[in-house]
């Protein structure tokens, strides 16, 4: 009990017992002045219940609050763990699928082969391997930076790769392109319009390619696309250099009969 409330209550227990000794005996101001006391302890404790009540009141809401950040929490560590799981499960799928293309020989006859160990003199950032018949186009060559338009050099690259493609026996292989990024995240608001993460970025610059071969001739029931983002790079992110070698587009020449990635070639109605 408070100072002031202990002698507010000695100075009501005095006034009534001065009004007990008789009615006569106490002056009228003690009567007056006992009421007025009276009056604030009653103010008081209204003051103090209200504080109470509003006390009580901030106690439940911050507890709701609490609940709901938890649940909010909770459910963002759900998604999270999807998203790993998703990660996860799309690393293990590409691995699968590039182990199954380079454990493939080359399926472009002798002839096809030269001609894109030609294209590989003539376009600086262009690579071939006559083992498996994959090639690899550095992003560079082909896009400006956080683009996925084709710049007119990578036009006419990609013209001469569909003319191999449509030529001779090539005309019954498939295609697969495959696009990647480095690991600087999309920052610019007008590309993040367009390519929102590396993985858009990716996919769409590989769906450009793919776009451009069929615009060459190259039939659309004869190739796919899929993009892997920063997530498959050729060398650590760790320089400049390294993160020019990750940002690529390859193409993977792929034998008719061949399924991979869910591709049914019996589906593949051009041979």
């Amino acid at each position: 009990m408070s100072l002031s409330l202990r002698s507010s209550v000695w100075f009501l227990a005095g006034s009534l017992a001065l009004v007990s000794t008789g009615c006569n005996s106490v002056p009228g101001s003690w009567h007056r002045q006992a009421a007025l006391r009276n009056r604030e302890l009653y103010q008081q404790t209204q003051s103090l219940a209200q504080q109470n009540s509003a006390a009580n009141q901030a106690i439940a809401s911050a507890e709701q609050q609490k609940a709901d950040l938890q649940k909010r929490l909770e459910i963002a560590n759900e998604r999270l763990a999807n998203l790993n799981n998703e990660r996860t499960q799309l690393n293990q799928r590409y691995i699968s699928l590039r182990d199954q293309l380079e454990k493939m020989q080359n399926p472009l006859s002798p002839s096809a082969t030269k001609k894109f160990g030609d294209l590989v003199g003539k376009y600086e950032g262009f690579n071939f391997d006559p083992e498996t018949g994959v090639s690899k186009f550095s992003s560079d060559l082909l896009f400006d930076s956080g683009s996925a338009n084709i710049k007119p050099n990578g036009q006419k690259l990609l013209s001469e790769f569909a003319a191999i493609m449509n030529d001779g026996d090539a005309q019954r292989l498939n295609i697969l392109v495959a696009g990647h990024t480095d690991d600087k995240p999309i920052k610019k608001s007008s590309t993040a319009q367009k390519h929102p993460t590396n993985w858009h970025l990716s996919t769409n610059r590989a769906n450009e390619v793919l776009v451009t071969l069929q615009k060459s001739g190259v039939k659309p029931a004869r190739m796919s696309s899929a993009g892997y983002g920063e997530f498959q790079p050729l060398a650590p992110n760790s320089s400049d250099k390294n993160r020019a070698l990750n940002r690529r587009v390859e193409i993977f020449v792929v034998a008719p009969e061949a399924s991979i990635a869910g591709w049914d070639p019996k589906n593949t109605t051009t041979r």
